[in-house]
């Protein structure tokens, strides 16, 4: 590790852009279902476990006002 680093040209807040319609929460979520989501992703062969949790409560979203 270097002894000083250069955070001058940092830029603050989250490292990932979230899109205009989405807003950024902190959203407690039990262990088993959080390891449940990450398991589909692994399985499909990576990707973002946020996105496919986001699916399926659009999923479950759209069956409730059917």
């Amino acid at each position: 590790m270097k002894d000083n680093y250069d955070f001058s040209q940092g830029k603050r807040g989250a490292v990932v852009p979230i899109f205009p319609d989405q807003i950024r929460v902190n959203l407690p979520l039990d262990k088993d279902i959080l390891d449940w989501f990450r398991a589909k992703v692994n399985e499909q062969g990576g990707g973002d476990d946020h996105e496919l949790i986001n699916k399926a409560l659009q999923k479950y979203i759209e069956q409730e006002q059917d």
